[in-house]
């Protein structure tokens, strides 16, 4: 029986500081704590996985490009070299048809299916109720972290229907998993 878990990573609001539109890699900042959770998430013996939407692309305000860069100057600041088993960039805009944009939970789906992963010890962490809803559409656990956008009524409703978990952090949440032992 396969317990290989895993955790998909929203970007801008979970890991880095949100900034509208973000296409300048000297404008990335680290969110506090970001380095030491995904040592522990690592220690922990979980997969991670970048999904992040990035509708900048579709509406021409920024590039393909700009994104990779940006993420690469993440990578550089966190200094654990390349972190993630895979990376989906959602570029559709929102009138678009979705196909990997979260609330999608397309890019999850294959994820699992291509790393064999226990959806029962996935994750899917997020600032939005776009995040939370891509997890509970996957059939994974979908944590709110309180670093990016403040909660909107979806997530205040999905926090309180059990159907996601909330820490102020990615820190808090790793320091609950490692607390809870759940670990792969």
């Amino acid at each position: 029986m396969n317990t290989r878990g895993g955790i998909f990573l929203d970007r801008d609001g979970t890991l880095i500081l949100d900034r509208e539109y973000l296409r300048d890699p000297t404008d990335v900042a680290l969110i506090p704590g970001t380095t030491d959770a995904i040592k522990t998430l690592r220690k922990l013996g979980y997969d991670l996985f970048l999904f992040t939407n990035q509708s900048g692309i579709a509406r021409g305000l920024l590039t393909l490009e700009d994104v990779n860069r940006c993420n690469e100057e993440m990578l550089r600041q966190i200094g654990l070299g390349q972190i993630f088993m895979d990376v989906c960039i959602a570029t559709e805009g929102p009138n678009d048809a979705q196909i990997y944009r979260k609330p999608s939970p397309r890019f999850i789906g294959e994820m699992a299916k291509k790393y064999d992963l226990d959806r029962q010890f996935c994750y899917m962490v997020g600032d939005k109720g776009s995040d939370l809803l891509a997890g509970i559409n996957a059939g994974i656990k979908a944590v709110f972290v309180r670093t990016g956008k403040p909660r909107s009524s979806e997530v205040e409703d999905l926090i309180r229907r059990k159907m996601s978990l909330a820490f102020n952090d990615l820190l808090s949440f790793t320091k609950y998993l490692k607390k809870s032992k759940i670990c792969h």
